[in-house]
């Protein structure tokens, strides 16, 4: 079973959210593993995973990550996956309706905002909240 987290440009929050859940998965042997896409992803980033995302992983002690270069979403990546969530539902609304409308009633929104709208403290904060209580659900 696969979770696929989408954001617009897989190099922060969508990387968060697969990295902590598969750390997660691992430590509760929840049969589920997660991958992460990117909606329209950027060559503007430095690196391959945002120093953000590295940092708030460090944080949490999760190690053993792949360091990868941010991956453009497909409609075979949502065909594969078992659960989609797009990690803000203002932001990436718009992008499914125009690129994948099909797939936005299968697809849960959160509401954790990138960068340029919420300190990188806090989104990751609340991200690591909807990561922790999604595993949950999933666990029982």
């Amino acid at each position: 079973k696969t979770v696929l987290f989408l954001c617009t440009g897989n190099y922060y929050r969508s990387r968060f959210a697969e990295y902590l859940f598969n750390h997660l998965a691992t430590q509760q042997s929840l049969n589920w593993k997660a991958e992460s896409r990117g909606l329209r992803p950027s060559t503007r980033n430095v690196g391959a995973i945002s120093f953000h995302a590295v940092d708030g992983l460090d944080r949490l002690e999760v190690t053993g990550f792949e360091d990868r270069l941010p991956i453009k979403l497909f409609d075979s990546n949502l065909k594969a996956a078992t659960h989609i969530v797009a990690v803000q539902e203002e932001e990436h609304l718009p992008m499914m309706q125009q690129l994948f409308p099909d797939w936005i009633a299968r697809t849960e929104f959160w509401g954790v905002a990138d960068i340029e709208f919420r300190e990188p403290s806090d989104a990751l904060a609340e991200l690591e909240q909807e990561v922790r209580k999604l595993v949950e659900r999933l666990n029982e």
